[in-house]
């Protein structure tokens, strides 16, 4: 029988990797409390139309990407493989437009079925804010000044930049696909198959594809900022002037798109060159016919997701694991004192283990391999003087210390 191995594209999360997805999450959850956005869990499944109606049916995500089946009721259900549509969702479902504005932070697993690479895996995990009800561009400078605050409380905002565009109101829009499908038209037989289907479906997400003849086209293509009205370039004046006030450094890209129509006004990626081909660590954008395509009430909407394994791939090395202090009981009378004494220590918030069996040498070399801070030997002679010998590991002193004040001493380790 072949041994078992993880289902490819996913991976386990061991300790080093957890405390770099943590590091990352807890970082994420922290700056955006402060922007005053509260978290918030949707299911990790929902019924299949949420994103069929939200990603459109042609898209490669709904076409090629998404994990769906039918559940034992005859459900089609999906896993998720983004989180705007389950929060928008959950926004008509449970009834929230009476709260607006909402604000929302998110973190967990997405599913998407696709060629794994580094930094994308077919289980990957986001953060991400999404604020709900506002229509002004001061919501756009929020969710993008608590990306930039995300990044830098992890120390890695000088390592990306700030790709940021407009995609104008409806009206704007409509102009623009009709340029693009115009321009497009004349070079039909050169575009790649997928680009010929988009052609008649989704002309802007010509705009990404990664063909080489391509993007040689679209460097051609007329940009959208040609096709603004007054009240597009109004609005992006807005963000553009906001951000040069919070002293946050942008770069003007007339090609970054959202290829979806309930998308407008900015969008915006957070990118980097240290990651290789995946640049995009943060990606967002303004969503103000979602809601209203769902069924809801038109409300507006905004807010971006970023990759957790890539950040922490960008983060380097995840901080230390906190070091434990072990506690080696030796003998059959220690034993059970020992494991009394473990609990004290922790329910005096020390981070606690054991040396549960073998010679001295090989506790004490489980203890090095925990990176203990120090080790409590509690023998029989050292129980009948109410006593524990307490070795600091990283000078190997040993003294000798009464149990009952055990807890305070070791207050440097906690």
């Amino acid at each position: 029988m072949a041994s078992l191995q993880p289902v490819r594209g996913t991976h386990d999360l061991l300790p080093d990797d957890m405390r770099a997805h943590r590091h990352v999450s807890d970082t994420a959850r922290a700056a955006a409390g402060r922007y005053g956005f509260d978290e918030m869990a949707t299911p990790i499944f929902e019924f299949s139309q949420v994103f069929k109606r939200t990603l459109g049916d042609t898209s490669d995500v709904v076409t090629k990407e998404m994990y769906t089946f039918e559940d034992k009721g005859g459900d089609e259900v999906t896993l998720r493989p983004e989180n705007t549509a389950g929060v928008a969702r959950s926004f008509i479902s449970e009834g929230l437009a009476q709260n607006v504005p909402v604000k929302f932070f998110y973190s967990g697993p997405m599913f998407r079925y696709e060629r794994p690479q580094k930094g994308r895996l077919r289980q990957f995990h986001q953060i991400g804010v999404e604020l709900i009800g506002v229509e002004q561009a001061q919501a756009d400078l929020e969710v993008i000044a608590c990306g930039a605050r995300v990044l830098d409380d992890l120390g890695v905002l000088g390592e990306t930049t700030l790709e940021l565009n407009t995609l104008g109101d409806t009206e704007s829009r409509n102009r623009y696909r009709e340029a693009l499908v115009t321009y497009f038209n004349d070079y039909v037989d050169e575009l790649s198959p997928d680009s010929q289907d988009r052609l008649q479906r989704n002309p802007l997400r010509i705009l990404d594809s990664k063909n080489e003849r391509d993007r040689d086209i679209v460097a051609g293509a007329p940009v959208f900022e040609q096709f603004l009205n007054e009240d597009s370039q109004a609005f992006f004046a807005t963000v553009r002037d906001g951000l040069d006030a919070l002293e946050i450094a942008y770069t003007l890209n007339p090609r970054l798109v959202r290829g979806l129509d309930y998308y407008c006004h900015t969008a915006f990626e957070f990118t980097t060159q240290a990651l290789g081909a995946q640049g995009a660590v943060i990606a967002g954008g303004r969503y103000d016919g979602l809601i209203g395509m769902m069924g809801g009430r038109e409300t507006p909407g905004v807010g971006w997701a970023g990759g957790i394994e890539r950040l922490a791939m960008l983060c380097g090395d995840p901080p230390p694991a906190s070091r434990p202090i072990v506690v080696i009981p030796v003998g059959d009378e220690a034993r059970a004192a020992g494991f009394t004494l473990t609990e004290t220590l922790r329910r005096a918030e020390y981070r606690v283990d054991i040396g549960y069996s073998g010679n001295m040498s090989r506790r004490m070399k489980r203890a090095n391999r925990l990176n203990a801070a120090a080790v409590v030997i509690l023998g029989e002679d050292e129980l009948a003087r109410q006593a524990a010998t307490v070795r600091h590991m990283d000078t190997g002193e040993q003294e000798e210390v009464s149990l009952a004040s055990l807890p305070e001493f070791l207050a440097p380790y906690r």
